[in-house]
């Protein structure tokens, strides 16, 4: 009768803990609704791979020639570590979402994008600082792109051993966008510079230009860094389907059976990185202090720069900073933040396609820093003797 309590005696405290840290990701998705379709499963994940001798997880059993494969484990040696097939595949459902008109109809915003990628960097200098090595340093700076995908397939290729720490850190952050983004608008503005008011004039944009865009925006940043093709490739193909206008079916399945089915599918597959005995430590910890900061930066990075550009522009055409704030890949999170923002300071002041635009700059430029980021970190450990 010992298998009726030997399960109950093998939890260590560090499995508790994760427990705890399952059912407080639960909550969050269904309480307070954030992220759901991500920290569900991720947190109902945690609690599978943290039973002792759980089924999930590959193991030897007695009497058995060959080890039992467990479904958690094989989805994430397949799905994640041998190809990184499921956060890629999700760029294409998010592609499909995204309207690129907006910004292609106000290119300067383009600029907020990478300007909002500040936040990475900075993380990464801090990182090292730590102690923390160059792969897993960097891999901690791009929660700040705010974009989980992204940070997963980083951490994966860069083979950072804190994936699991670097996903709930990613994705919790999203989640939190409208409690951290606020604070750190606010942190850097006046009410005066708040107020500003911007004109939305959008120029018309054609078919064959929004056709066109994905095309060319897969070849610059291929060239410029080939690394980010498989995230920034994926992601256009997505917006191809959608703007073809010969598609309409594949889009709308993109957009919604796909992206979902993968993302449901990736919360749970991340799960398996987030083991007690890989993940109770103090350095995950300092992960998710790390990528605050991260997030808290980025922001600063974009409302600071949309500060710089006010100094040389004329009184009447000047940009609201906190637009600069939405150019994290949050979409369309920050750009709502902004709105609300906006509104709230003066209720006739409309900043949403202002952030929109900005916003989805934030995509591209997340994907492309991912890649640069991939390519960067590559040669420097190549060099190292």
């Amino acid at each position: 009768m010992e298998f009726l309590y030997e399960g109950l005696l093998a939890i260590t405290w560090q499995q508790w803990i994760m427990y705890a840290v399952g059912v407080l990701l639960i909550y969050l998705a269904i309480a307070k609704g954030f992220e759901p379709s991500l920290l569900l499963p991720m947190g109902f994940g945690a609690i599978l791979v943290n039973i002792p001798f759980s089924g999930v997880l590959t193991q030897e059993l007695p009497g058995l020639s060959e080890k039992a494969t467990g479904v958690i484990e094989w989805l994430f040696d397949v799905g994640i570590d041998a190809s990184e097939a499921l956060p890629i595949l999700l760029f294409i459902g998010i592609g499909a979402m995204i309207d690129f008109g907006p910004l292609l109809s106000n290119p300067k915003m383009f600029l907020f994008g990478a300007a909002a990628q500040f936040g990475i960097f900075v993380t990464i200098v801090l990182a090292v600082v730590l102690g923390f090595n160059i792969n897993d340093a960097a891999s901690i700076g791009i929660i700040g792109a705010a974009d989980g995908p992204t940070s997963i397939l980083v951490a994966k290729i860069l083979k950072s051993e804190y994936m699991g720490a670097i996903a709930v850190a990613a994705y919790s952050y999203m989640a939190l966008v409208p409690l951290v983004q606020p604070f750190a608008i606010k942190l850097v503005t006046t009410k005066k510079e708040r107020l500003i008011r911007m004109e939305y004039n959008p120029q018309s944009v054609t078919k064959t230009t929004r056709i066109l865009f994905p095309i060319i925006v897969t070849f610059v940043a291929g060239l410029v860094a080939p690394t980010s093709v498989a995230l920034v490739g994926f992601l256009m193909f997505g917006n191809l389907i959608r703007e073809c206008g010969v598609l309409n079916a594949l889009s709308e399945t993109a957009q919604t059976t796909l992206a979902n089915l993968i993302t449901l599918l990736l919360g749970i597959t991340i799960s398996f990185s987030m083991q007690a005995d890989q993940f109770v430590n103090w350095r995950t910890l300092m992960i998710m202090g790390l990528g605050l900061i991260a997030f808290v930066f980025d922001t600063i990075g974009g409302v600071l720069f949309a500060k710089f550009l006010n100094l040389f522009i004329k009184k009447g055409k000047k940009i609201n900073p906190m637009v600069g704030a939405a150019g994290i890949s949050a979409f369309p999170m920050s750009a709502r933040v902004v709105q609300k923002m906006g509104l709230k300071e003066d209720p006739s002041n409309h900043l949403l396609m202002h952030a929109i635009s900005a916003n989805v700059s934030g995509q591209i430029a997340s994907v492309v820093a991912g890649g640069a980021i991939i390519k960067i970190v590559s040669d420097i450990l190549s060099n190292m003797p």
